[in-house]
């Protein structure tokens, strides 16, 4: 998720390894083959296990208040003690969960979720209707949410935005609890990644009751909390971790595999790898330098997660204004290289500006229908830059802007080899702090720079309505071409005709007006277990399910 114009969850998350250091998305066991899934879970097969999951994070569980938290750990901690309206599968598509079912009007404006019956919170209090409104308003009202995390409702509930912004009521706002089974959301337009919003934390439930008793504890504790998902938590610690048992009063509890989640606190990955070693943590992430080592271990594994690295070329800048000389750039280096040798983590070069898997039209992948739309072409490369340096009049002067981490400075340097032995150019490099780079990004003091982005939801539009608010962090682009492929996408209710006018939209920004240089695909390198399996990682959104999890 992402915070719009801000940090987003994946980058606010902190990176840990029950989620494979940042939303991963892996559903298979160490060796390949198919763990069981979120289907294979219901089906009720596999007696639940007495063996405890013992896993990791690699920061403290900070706050399990839902309005607080911030991060993917308590993201994570909160996804298996509570759930949403839907909960996503295995292969990240929404399944009911607190919901029954849902109708959804012609226009796909209005929804009408019924839940299940007899569902409860672990006090034995029943979950109501009225229990999502009251979370979902709380999480629109700046009063009552710090995290940051409104606009995942109000950019799409009818009077959200209003309400957050202290110019409309909460009456206003299209959320109605019509009885205790049946609540009702109206959107200001059709959204149809909508019921995978409803399964990210920002849209479970809360007891108003419980809450309010417990005042500005609540969440800090695990008597402080009470619990709709498949789990509960018997302890919590914010600096040593926290112990998760199963729920007795959860709607789905047959169905929940294993009897206790164990999560530690270990801050040092050498440390965590040790402890995989010695048997006492079920899963490890690695560190880029020790993949090779572990390649060859049957228990070795990867996955990806839908997060882009790109170059931004700022079109207003000096040379950079000149659209052959940004796409002699973007054809110049082959990310596939930069990916295998240097990054080494499961990482894949990027095809395009929407990550491998994101859904394109409901039965093909949006990179499956817009196939290849950016690919190292050095010759071709070469004729761009001659043609642009032509039209300026002499070759510029470049530098590139980057954030001081390691995996950006590695990425900035091969870029430069790339550059000098492919297009003989030499391209200073400015590495400034996170903080700082932003800042001349926004102030519009760089020429490129390496940025990224990672879904907010499981569909392009995450990615491509970024480039229609003409800033200087997104490159000053202006098209009013592309603004009006966006606007009529977020309209358009056919889902054929919308993903037609997205493909465009990204060709358009990443072929026809170079102003985007696709890198890499974020990825990640593991080692799990042979005797566990069902671990389910998401890509986005809530980082991993416990669930189906298993250790034989």
């Amino acid at each position: 998720m992402k915070k719009k114009g801000s940090l987003s969850l994946l980058a606010l998350m902190l990176v840990f390894s029950v989620v494979l250091a940042a939303c991963g998305n892996n559903n298979e066991n160490a060796s390949g083959s198919s763990s069981p899934s979120a289907s294979a879970g219901a089906s009720g097969s596999a007696a639940p296990s007495g063996k405890p999951i013992n896993l990791y994070v690699e920061n403290e569980i900070k706050n399990l208040s839902q309005w607080a938290a911030s991060d993917d750990i308590s993201f994570t901690v909160l996804n298996n003690v509570s759930e949403g309206l839907y909960r996503l599968d295995a292969d990240n598509n929404p399944q009911p969960a607190l919901a029954q079912d849902v109708a959804i009007s012609d226009d796909k404006l209005t929804y009408t979720f019924t839940l299940r019956d007899g569902i409860q919170w672990s006090n034995g209090t029943p979950i109501t209707a009225a229990d999502f409104k009251y979370a979902w308003l709380g999480e629109m009202n700046p009063t009552t949410a710090t995290n940051g995390y409104s606009f995942i409702l109000t950019d799409y509930i009818v009077g959200g935005a209003e309400y957050a912004a202290g110019t409309g009521t909460a009456d206003q706002v299209a959320i109605e609890a019509k009885d205790d089974k049946t609540l009702v959301v109206t959107l200001k337009q059709p959204t149809p990644f909508f019921l995978r919003l409803t399964s990210l934390v920002p849209y479970f439930p809360l007891n108003e009751a419980f809450v309010t008793s417990q005042g500005d504890q609540y969440g800090l504790a695990a008597d402080k909390l009470i619990y709709a998902g498949p789990y509960v938590l018997e302890s919590f610690d914010i600096a040593a971790g926290a112990v998760l048992k199963k729920n007795p009063t959860y709607w789905d509890n047959s169905n929940v595999k294993t009897d206790t989640i164990n999560l530690k606190v270990i801050k040092e990955q050498s440390t965590a790898l040790n402890a995989y070693k010695a048997g006492q943590i079920d899963r490890v992430t690695l560190a880029s330098s020790d993949v090779d080592a572990n390649k060859s271990n049957p228990e070795f594994g990867t996955g990806i997660k839908f997060r882009t690295t790109y170059l931004q070329f700022n079109t207003k800048a000096e040379g950079l204004s000149n659209v052959n000389i940004r796409k002699a750039l973007s054809l110049a280096f082959d990310s596939n290289i930069l990916a295998a040798t240097i990054l080494n983590n499961g990482s894949s070069g990027a095809s395009g500006l929407i990550p491998d898997l994101m859904s394109g039209d409901g039965t093909k992948t949006f990179r499956e229908l817009n196939g290849k739309v950016i690919e190292a072409n050095i010759e071709k490369a070469k004729e761009l830059w001659a043609q642009g340096v032509q039209e300026l009049g002499s070759a510029p002067k470049l530098t590139l802007l980057i954030a001081d981490t390691s995996e950006v400075k590695d990425v900035a340097t091969f870029l430069q080899s790339e550059f000098k032995n492919n297009l003989g150019i030499d391209v200073a490099i400015d590495t400034k702090t996170s903080k700082a780079r932003n800042e001349l990004m926004d102030n519009n003091n760089y020429q490129m720079a390496v940025t990224a982005w990672g879904a907010d939801y499981d569909d392009a539009m995450t990615y491509m309505d970024l480039w229609t608010n003409h800033t200087p962090y997104r490159g000053n682009y202006e098209s009013s071409e592309y603004d009006a492929l966006i606007a009529n996408a977020k309209k358009e209710t056919d889902d054929a005709k919308r993903a037609d006018m997205l493909l465009q939209a990204e060709k358009q920004l990443v072929d026809t007006d170079a102003v985007v240089a696709p890198i890499y695909f974020g990825g990640y390198s593991f080692l799990q277990k042979s005797n566990v399996t069902g671990l389910i990682y998401h890509p986005y959104g809530n980082p991993v399910e416990f669930k189906s999890a298993v250790a034989q």
